[in-house]
């Protein structure tokens, strides 16, 4: 009879492998996800995700009238042509939304953003080190007179989240709605480049991502660091370079982070922007953000 003890021990020592390999994989894309993503991905039976924080203020937030009726004023006023012109006056109104075809706002996504300590090499190229949540954004359920808009929330003092901007088109909002169980979508803003993290690969997801890589399907969080590093580190805030008021400059904060409904909103962003200034309400096309060059 031939002995096949040998076999079954090999068999046995493959399948340990193969089982502690799928529980760190498990286990690691369990972290990812705890602390940084993905964007919403949680089943409908569970209402909150957990990786947003005070999420049920972020619903309030952009089921509000106050949120509605500017995404309202700002869907009824013409986009402005051209950089640089005359701010348009948006007119105020007892009922901004009357008039317009239905719509409505859909659950913020988180909008995510390497971090300054990652640009500068000073943190581990980790998901939970690189990558920070930065702002929300939602975008419309349908377009409204042929144009899409995406609200933005940003992190309120103390907590909860706030309007921060709204901003023609909903590009922010369909590469956040990207991130899948297992994955993290970010934003490198300076050259407005969308990736996806897959545990430690990063890979691309739109043109300027793909020139950001240098034209490769992917590389390491480490390599992504290196690239970075090399853009940005030079250019932080506190750099000669930012000192010296040089624009474009990497920095990862929003200036609306601060502001609040009652308070003067500039909303920045692509395109079109609503900015609420003095108690008036203007509507103002920005200049694309361009990476930095030194």
């Amino acid at each position: 009879m031939r002995d096949t003890s040998g076999t079954r021990t090999s068999s046995k020592r493959a399948d340990s492998r193969s089982s502690r390999l799928s529980i760190v994989l498990a286990l690691s894309a369990s972290a990812l996800l705890s602390v940084v993503g993905p964007a919403h991905a949680a089943p409908a039976k569970d209402p909150l995700p957990a990786d947003i924080p005070d999420y049920q203020a972020a619903l309030d937030a952009v089921k509000s009238p106050a949120v509605r009726n500017a995404v309202c004023r700002f869907l009824r006023t013409p986009v402005p042509t051209g950089v640089g012109g005359p701010v348009q006056t948006i007119p105020e109104t007892a009922e901004p939304c009357q008039g317009l075809p239905a719509f409505t706002i859909k659950d913020p996504l988180a909008l995510n953003e390497i971090t300054p300590g990652f640009v500068a090499g000073t943190s581990q190229p980790l998901p939970t080190e690189a990558i920070k949540l930065t702002q929300l954004v939602s975008s419309l359920s349908a377009t409204v007179n042929g144009r899409n808009a995406t609200v933005v929330l940003a992190p309120t003092q103390g907590g909860g989240w706030h309007l921060a901007a709204v901003r023609d088109g909903d590009s922010d909002a369909s590469y956040a709605a990207k991130a899948t169980v297992g994955t993290l979508v970010f934003t490198e803003p300076q050259i407005r480049g969308w990736y996806q993290l897959k545990l430690t690969t990063v890979e691309p997801l739109n043109d300027q991502a793909r020139q950001g890589l240098g034209g490769q399907a992917s590389v390491s969080l480490s390599d992504y660091q290196k690239l970075v590093k090399a853009r940005y580190a030079d250019k932080l805030p506190g750099s000669e370079y930012d000192t010296k008021g040089y624009s474009s400059g990497y920095s990862p904060q929003h200036k609306a982070e601060d502001a609040s409904f009652s308070a003067p909103l500039l909303a920045g962003g692509s395109g079109a922007a609503l900015a609420l200034v003095g108690g008036a309400v203007v509507l103002r096309r920005r200049r694309s953000r361009r990476p930095s060059t030194g």
